[in-house]
C-alpha cells in the first residue's frame, strides 16, 4: 500500500516542475496554495455527499472515486508545502499505540 504512495508522491513532485499547461498538478502549483486548499475543500464536500449516499445504497464506487479524489488533493496540497505521504504516514505511526482519547488530551490546547 505504501509503495502506491510513495510513486504518487514521486510523480506529484515531478509534475510540480512541468509545464502548467500541459499538466493539472504543474497548473494547480502555479495557481498557489489557496486554489490548492480549494481543491481540497471542493473534494472534502464531495466525499462527504458520497458517504451520506453510500449509507442507503449498496454501491460504495462514488466514495471510493471521491476519496481518491480527495487524497490525490491532500497529496498535493502536501507536497506544495514540502510534506508527503510519509511524514503523515508517521505521525499515524507515532499514534498507533496510543488511545485515541489519550491522544486527544495530550494536545496542546488551543
Amino acid at each position: 500500500m505504501t509503495d502506491t504512495l510513495r510513486q504518487l508522491a514521486e510523480v506529484l513532485e515531478q509534475r510540480k516542475q512541468a509545464d502548467a499547461d500541459s499538466s493539472y498538478v504543474a497548473s494547480l502549483h502555479a495557481k498557489g496554495l489557496n486554489k490548492i486548499l480549494e481543491k481540497v475543500g471542493e473534494e472534502c464536500t464531495e466525499t462527504l455527499l458520497a458517504a451520506k449516499d453510500c449509507q442507503h445504497s449498496e454501491d460504495k464506487s462514488d466514495l471510493i472515486y471521491e476519496t481518491a479524489d480527495l487524497w490525490f488533493h491532500s497529496l498535493v496540497m502536501l507536497s506544495h508545502l514540502g510534506l508527503g505521504p510519509e511524514d503523515i504516514l508517521q505521525e499515524l505511526e507515532r499514534r498507533f499505540d496510543l488511545s485515541g482519547l489519550a491522544e486527544k488530551a495530550a494536545r496542546p490546547q488551543t
